[in-house]
């Protein structure tokens, strides 16, 4: 009987080349990129808040456009929101409410990415949310608004 490698990262969600190099090194460690043991070595934005449940940091690629882009990732590695406790679920919407306070963000967006990555499209595949400000002023914005994938395109045969 063989045994699998388990699957942490998503390289068809990365967005840019640095990005896939460090999945790659994960990867090759065999192991998740986003669990507390080895965030500080494949992520290299300070922790800027800290709870029993999550963490949050800023985005170490955001995406195009964005004036804040956090993400709260979960400590404890979990796939699914299915897995998350009850006192977690509460503490996100603590930490978001920190972000909010923290960043004066007048408005914005929350992700959250969970599960199979063809439908999340997340590169990692650990439970982390993302906490977005447009910057809705940046010169080329009306043209190349703050976007956010889900899911990817899969062929049928």
């Amino acid at each position: 009987m063989s045994k699998t490698t388990p699957k942490f990262v998503d390289f068809d969600n990365a967005r840019y080349e640095d990005q896939a190099a460090v999945m790659a090194q994960s990867e090759a460690a065999g192991v998740c990129p986003f669990c507390a043991e080895n965030l500080g070595k494949f992520h290299q934005s300070p922790i800027e808040w800290e709870g029993k449940h999550w963490v949050l940091t800023k985005n170490g690629w955001p995406y195009v456009n964005t004036k804040v882009h956090l993400l709260a990732i979960l400590k404890l590695h979990q796939e699914s929101i299915d897995q998350l406790s009850d006192a977690a679920a509460a503490e996100l919407f603590t930490a978001l409410k920190w972000a909010v306070a923290k960043y004066q963000i007048p408005g914005g967006g929350l992700v959250v990415r969970f599960g199979d990555s063809n439908y999340s499209a997340g590169s990692v595949l650990h439970l982390h949310a993302h906490i977005i400000q447009p910057d809705i002023y940046a010169p080329n914005y009306a043209e190349n608004p703050v976007k956010v994938k889900i899911g990817k395109y899969k062929k049928t045969s």
